[in-house]
């Protein structure tokens, strides 16, 4: 009984179900439609010659750029086949090639050979049917009935992309609109010009008979070494565009593609990865010891060491003497593993010279980071990677470390002396914009507070109240007559004012040490629905500390005095931000301010003036 249920549980899964499905359409379908009539010695070598055209195009398999998608010109001849000598000629030819490919390529696992033979019955029945139906009839090509071709040409088409189509979803985990949108893109052409090759055959073998088939042969054995060269071209040139020439390993460009198309993956279906900054520890001291030729000799074989013992990961050259590891489907705690295995196979790796560095052999610091939801772009990603890297230095190098938010000592942290370097920023709005100075200095006792409910890290909170008081530091690119317009602004100009969180981050990146605070100045107009701007993340898309401040940018925003909006009161404004928690604000953040503000109420004074309405 627990093999029968094992058998039944095990044709329940997708796959086993789409192959099941598939192995019994094409074989019912087969038997249905299979004859055994006697044949003369003609119809024997027809049928040995298609037979054999399809088997020698399928030794003549070529790729397409860019993505190396595989083709044959083999549904030329099959195709023919049915046009000029009918179904069961077609269908003799597809089981007969299938069945000598199976043991001519043992290779390839049975099952891929079976899937291949069924989904070619399949498609070939479906096409007769088809070409029957639209009148198409056997034998000699007549012009007037060109459509009829064509159209079974397009079901022959379109019956085979939704098999392949099928497959690719289970086997492949893509999208079934993503799979016809590959491949229109990159072998939609090659495909209809292999089916148009199957009229040219029809009518060569109509007029000429075996000859025609033998000079169609040569035509597509030609065409498909040509195809194959221009892959391998390709290939080439392509490999060396994505190549750094001093290490062989991928390099800075292709990187950042990669990591987007990680990023992508992980926002579209939760995929998991981590990636690894590491730097060759005291590599400039060797350079200077030995000169840059031995220093590039050191780099080379550095970068085949880690290519060799991270070979199923993608490993770049990020610059310099810092490398990057892209490690897909693994946890942080499973990066750090496989990290500091490669550390200590390379602190057991001799090369000339090593003695030269402190620990007596060749090192390297690295930085570890996981992928989590609240990371927006690549560059995010990338300096977390670095802080953790960095702190792996301060610890004395040649080791792997992990970010994490509360590190102590992931950066120096100063905040007296990077509040007096934003307050000079912030102060500029005093000549400028009035209203913006004081709303920044009132969101950011806002955060001072918050950040204590929050029960924030030291590192968190340095972001959190910084990013406060320098959130809208990129109005300072609007222009005044548009800061201080006392009326409705024009579609245009609300599309410059949107414009503050991309250029607010654009100066705050200027200064390295305020790149922790860039996701808060472009993010705060985020929304927990997703109609925010400018990037339209959503839920926890959105990293909490930008979460945070949006909510208490907004109450402050309700709360202040300002021409042509009435200020709202602080049970006003509470109740907007409850009536739109879970919308524009995330809930619990929304609580724990509104938590805040009780708590405040009861200590106020009787002679201290409410946040908000001070400023006047």
């Amino acid at each position: 009984m627990k093999t029968a249920a094992h058998s039944i549980a095990l044709l329940k899964e997708p796959k086993n179900l789409y192959l099941g499905t598939l192995y019994a359409a094409g074989f019912l379908l087969w038997l249905f439609h299979m004859e055994f009539p006697a044949r003369t010695l003609n119809q024997w070598v027809t049928l040995y010659a298609l037979t054999g055209s399809v088997l020698a195009l399928n030794f003549f398999v070529f790729r397409l750029p860019p993505n190396g998608t595989r083709q044959s010109m083999d549904s030329a001849v099959i195709l023919a086949a049915l046009f000029v000598y009918g179904l069961q000629m077609a269908l003799y030819v597809v089981i007969i090639s299938h069945l000598i490919l199976m043991f001519a390529k043992r290779k390839t696992a049975l099952w891929k050979h079976a899937a291949n033979l069924w989904m070619y019955v399949i498609i070939t029945i479906i096409a007769s049917y088809v070409f029957d139906w639209v009148g198409g009839e056997t034998g000699f090509l007549e012009i007037e009935q060109l459509h009829t071709y064509f159209i079974c040409m397009i079901a022959y088409f379109g019956a085979n992309t939704v098999i392949i189509g099928g497959y690719h979803v289970l086997f492949v985990a893509q999208s079934f609109f993503s799979v016809v949108n590959d491949i229109f893109k990159e072998s939609f052409l090659a495909y209809v010009s292999t089916l148009l090759l199957s009229l040219v055959l029809t009518v060569l073998m109509q007029s000429t008979h075996m000859f025609g088939l033998f000079l169609f042969m040569i035509i597509a054995m030609l065409i498909s070494n040509s195809f194959i060269l221009l892959f391998d071209l390709y290939s080439s040139i392509s490999e060396r565009a994505i190549r750094d020439q001093r290490t062989g390993l991928y390099n800075h460009g292709y990187f950042e593609e990669a990591l987007e198309e990680a990023l992508r993956g992980g926002r579209a279906d939760g995929g998991r990865f981590a990636l690894a900054l590491l730097d060759i520890d005291d590599f400039k001291r060797y350079n200077d010891a030995y000169g840059h030729l031995k220093g590039d000799q050191l780099l080379e074989f550095f970068g085949k060491q880690l290519q060799t013992l991270l070979d199923e990961h993608l490993v770049a050259r990020y610059g310099g003497e810092e490398f990057a590891v892209i490690m897909r489907g693994l946890s942080v705690h499973e990066a750090h593993e496989v990290m500091n295995k490669v550390r200590k196979t390379i602190n057991d790796t001799y090369f000339e010279g090593v003695e030269l560095f402190p620990h007596g052999c060749l090192s390297f610091s690295a930085g570890v980071v996981e992928y989590t939801k609240d990371v927006y772009d690549r560059h995010q990603l990338v300096d977390r990677a670095d802080q953790a890297m960095y702190y792996a230095k301060a610890q004395g190098k040649n080791t792997v470390h992990v970010f994490r938010e509360d590190s102590a000592l992931q950066r120096t942290i100063d905040i007296e002396q990077d509040l007096r370097e934003i307050e000079q920023q912030v102060n500029i709005f005093l000549s400028k914009d009035i209203y913006t100075f004081q709303h920044s200095k009132r969101v950011f006792r806002y955060a001072m507070e918050l950040s204590d409910a929050l029960q924030l890290s030291e590192t968190e909170r340095r972001t959190f109240v910084l990013g406060a008081l320098i959130h809208d530091i990129g109005k300072l690119e609007i222009p005044r007559d548009v800061l201080n317009k006392k009326g409705k602004l024009t579609d245009e100009e609300w599309e410059m004012v949107k414009k503050h969180v991309i250029w607010g981050k654009e100066i705050a990146a200027t200064n390295e040490r305020f790149r922790p605070l860039l996701p808060l100045i472009e993010l705060h107009h985020e929304r927990y629905d997703g109609s925010g701007y400018p990037r339209g993340l959503k839920g926890e898309e959105i990293p909490r500390l930008a979460r945070a401040l949006c909510v208490i940018d907004s109450f402050d925003a309700m709360t202040t005095e300002r021409p042509y909006q009435r200020t709202k009161t602080f049970e006003e404004a509470i109740a907007e931000l409850r009536a739109f928690s879970g919308t524009q604000f995330d809930p619990e953040l929304v609580e724990a301010f509104i938590g805040v503000l009780k708590r405040r109420g009861r200590l106020l004074s009787a002679d201290e003036p409410e946040p908000g309405h001070a400023a006047g």
